[in-house]
């Protein structure tokens, strides 16, 4: 910053000056070290604290501008670069270390300004700005710098540091499972179960929904599993698939040593049987964190379809969530996920499907950032998963990237099959045709895309923007109004058309 001779002699010397100038003074050596900290020191204080403070200040802004290239050059490696605990740890020192010295620089420049000469109007006002800049930096800044901690904490207990396991023909299958810890239910059992495979380059992803009372599964050769139950899990309606997490948690010291969840191992190579995918990463939400994750990001939109009661079963019905957009928060959201009265279990997965997909729709970067605190404290011991903290950037990247493809959908529930009494073939046959047609469709959106930024280029006309394919169009009906009945439209919905049950709002 060039400060001319006559300008650095009026800022170093007050003694000279008018009244009014020393007032003018004052608050320009305040504002110098709002724009450019240091800066007020270099002209009117110790000249050696103000050019390490530029220096300071410029190299930070540096390093930002040199993480903003490599994150457009690569996502991943941007944001898996953030997710080391190391990396994370130093940059909320240096974060806590600038705001110490922007701090101590505007006590300085107040200083500078000497208040003891002014009237003691200015003299108030001087102080009063000085404090709100004050907070406004350094107190931003102390907040970010918490901001990062709870975010180093919360990759830290959320991920592990196994090592990575690669994509499987080119995809990466996740299982995703929802635990139901509820007072009147002995141990914990899966209430959700969802497979989520997803492109490895186009993050294309594809989600299959297995009932919780499926039957009748054959574990693969070679597995934990088939060792342990060579006849398969094949005992009528005591042997359901939900129901193999507490019995593998029951018989924990029949798994290999060394087996941290056999709850999850069991479920994951009961799914891996009747989805013939090698699933390499695990998620389980508890219940009870998914409301509080809810509430985290501020509700979900959803438009639903027909008439959903709140309680029900052993307790009475407390009220309804109505047909139309709603803004439902963590409570109106858990209990739109799991509700059971006069619904089977095919429409609660379809309900539950409307839930992720709205969150998946709504969970921007804007928002992560903004409520970053909540959301960490919010998935604190109520998120397991072996992904390593490593795979954090590939994850992210992929994230990214499918919320550019149709999410495609299957529950294998009735008209599909019938989770008691069905052909394991069909269900293979399914997953596979289901995945190939993503495939093709993310091949297809990927060449049109380019078709159409080539023509944009030859005619000079510059790319038009394209619209997101995920999500559903259809109208939203209205309180009162005549809905398709709820049966009905779970079978639908598990053929893939989920907007008969719900739709994440726009």
């Amino acid at each position: 910053m060039y400060v001319s001779g006559r300008a650095h002699r009026t800022l170093a010397d007050a003694d000279v000056l008018s009244s009014g100038m020393r007032r003018r003074r004052a608050f320009t050596l305040v504002l110098l070290t709002l724009l450019l900290p240091g800066s007020a020191q270099i002209v009117a204080g110790n000249r050696r604290l103000g050019r390490f403070a530029v220096r300071v200040w410029l190299s930070l802004i540096g390093l930002v501008a040199l993480l903003g290239l490599v994150f457009l050059a690569s996502h991943s490696f941007a944001i898996g670069l953030l997710g080391q605990g190391w990396v994370l740890g130093a940059v909320e020192w240096v974060i806590l270390g600038f705001a110490g010295l922007w701090a101590l620089l505007f006590v300085d420049a107040w200083r500078l300004g000497r208040p003891s000469s002014l009237v003691i109007r200015a003299r108030r006002a001087l102080t009063a700005v000085t404090a709100v800049m004050l907070v406004l930096t350094s107190g931003g800044l102390v907040y970010a710098a918490t901001s990062v901690s709870a975010g180093k904490d919360a990759l830290g207990a959320l991920f592990s540091d196994g090592e990575a396991v690669g994509a499987v023909d080119g995809r990466y299958n996740v299982l995703l499972l929802g635990a139901d810890t509820g007072k009147n239910r002995v141990g914990t059992r899966p209430d959700s179960i969802q497979l989520v495979s997803i492109d490895a380059e186009t993050g294309a992803p594809v989600t299959f929904g297995f009932s919780r009372d499926t039957e009748n599964i054959d574990f693969r050769p070679g597995s934990t599993m088939a060792r342990l139950m060579p006849e398969g899990w094949n005992c009528g309606d005591e042997c359901l698939l939900n129901g193999l997490y507490t019995w593998a948690q029951d018989h924990a010291a029949l798994f290999p040593p060394g087996t941290a969840n056999p709850g999850v191992l069991a479920t994951r190579e009961a799914v891996e049987a009747l989805s013939g995918l090698s699933i390499q990463y695990y998620v389980m939400v508890d219940l009870k964190g998914f409301r509080k994750m809810v509430d985290a990001v501020g509700g979900l939109d959803i438009t639903v379809r027909y008439r959903t009661p709140i309680g029900g079963g052993s307790s009475p019905i407390l009220g309804w969530i109505e047909p139309g957009t709603q803004h439902m928060d963590g409570y109106h959201a858990l209990w739109y996920a799991r509700s059971r009265q006069g619904s089977t279990n095919y429409e609660r997965m379809a309900r539950q499907r409307c839930v992720l997909t709205a969150m998946s729709a709504q969970l921007d970067p804007q928002t992560v950032l903004l409520r970053f605190q909540k959301l960490a404290s919010a998935s604190s011991g109520l998120i397991q998963t072996d992904l390593p903290q490593s795979e954090l950037g590939r994850f992210a990247d992929l994230a990214m990237k499918a919320r550019t493809h149709k999410i495609r959908s299957v529950n294998f529930v009735p008209p599909l099959i019938k989770p008691w009494d069905y052909d394991p073939s069909v269900v293979t046959r399914t997953v596979a045709s289901t995945i190939s047609a993503s495939e093709k469709a993310a091949k297809s959106t990927k060449s049109d895309k380019a078709t159409k930024t080539a023509k944009a280029v030859k005619s000079g006309t510059g790319a038009g923007s394209t619209a997101s394919t995920s999500g559903s169009t259809a109208p939203s009906p209205q309180p009162g109004t005549s809905v398709q009945d709820p049966a009905k439209a779970a079978g639908n919905a598990a053929e893939g058309d989920l907007s008969s049950v719900c739709s994440a709002a726009p």
